[in-house]
């Protein structure tokens, strides 16, 4: 069971809060009480039951208040013996980001207990209410660090790139989510699936990349790079950049989502998923209901 966190070690964890602001002249401050925000979500992971969303009590709520829960949700993970494998960027494309009504991405971290390899049986069990995503991953391969990154840094630190599949989740109860409930909740994280196959980016446009997705052999949807950010390794730069401001690097090893090719799909026991990826080869996942 988890115990209640010493104060001030996000540093230690390699996390870092985002800046607090008073809510004053338009600005925001963050919720009164993050830790106990961040128990509650804590809880709704452990126990499977969704709770309300925040934004419900306080619909002025936004990133930063968001970004304040998830400093000590991911703290109290990590001292559970979580581990970060990588991060996760989401809200990517224009279309997503019109929808909640921001102009940049969010992000989380990926943990190491929810990365499978492809072909993989995804038990339901272990989600409340998950949906499919096909994305391009970055590899890490050199420590990456902002500010001050570009797209020719971010390209040189990168091992390669491979075909995945994201799990996306809410412990939000009917995925009423506002921008602060789902960057509170890890960015609506769940599990990762990745292909063995790692590419090198040399001679690899990975904005011209396109996938197929198929659920038990009939097509779902399709997509291609661009739809991250115009660029997948300009997401790579936007989050290196980012974590830079908080004294946070991308490490070799770190794996980086890119953000969705498609729209997210429903999940149900019994589907297989498959993504095929040009360039990249295919991602499988099996769902089961246990």
């Amino acid at each position: 069971m988890h115990q209640p966190a010493a104060p001030s070690v996000s540093r230690k964890l390699g996390w870092n809060p985002q800046p607090q602001r008073e809510r004053q002249k338009g600005w925001l401050m963050p919720i009164a009480d993050p830790h106990a925000a961040a128990s509650i979500l804590y809880e709704a992971r452990r126990t499977g039951v969704p709770v309300e969303p925040f934004t419900d009590s306080d619909p002025s709520l936004g990133m930063d208040d968001g970004y304040a829960v998830q400093e000590h949700l991911v703290r109290m993970l990590l001292e559970d013996g979580e581990r970060i494998a990588g991060y996760k960027v989401g809200l990517t494309s224009k279309p997503m980001q019109q929808m909640v009504g921001v102009s940049s991405p969010d992000y989380g971290p990926v943990l190491a207990s929810t990365v499978y390899a492809s072909g993989a049986e995804l038990p339901l069990t272990r989600f409340i209410q998950p949906r499919l995503e096909a994305e391009i991953v970055f590899v890490l391969g050199e420590r990456l660090a902002g500010p001050g990154v570009s797209v020719a840094d971010a390209s040189r630190a990168t091992a390669g790139v491979a075909a995945s599949m994201e799990i996306i989740d809410s412990r939000i109860v009917g995925w009423r989510i506002k921008l602060a409930d789902t960057v509170a909740d890890l960015a609506s994280n769940g599990a990762v699936a990745i292909s063995s196959r790692i590419v090198p980016l040399a001679g690899l446009d990975t904005r011209l990349i396109g996938m197929v997705l198929t659920r038990n052999g009939e097509l779902v949807d399709t997509g291609a790079g661009a739809a991250a950010l115009g660029d997948p390794l300009a997401v790579v730069a936007w989050l290196a950049n980012t974590l830079g401001e908080h004294g946070i690097a991308l490490e070799p090893g770190h794996l980086v989502m890119t953000g969705s090719m498609h729209a997210a799909v429903p999940m149900a026991a019994g589907d297989v998923f498959r993504a095929d990826f040009d360039r990249l080869g295919p991602v499988t996942v099996r769902v089961t209901e246990k």
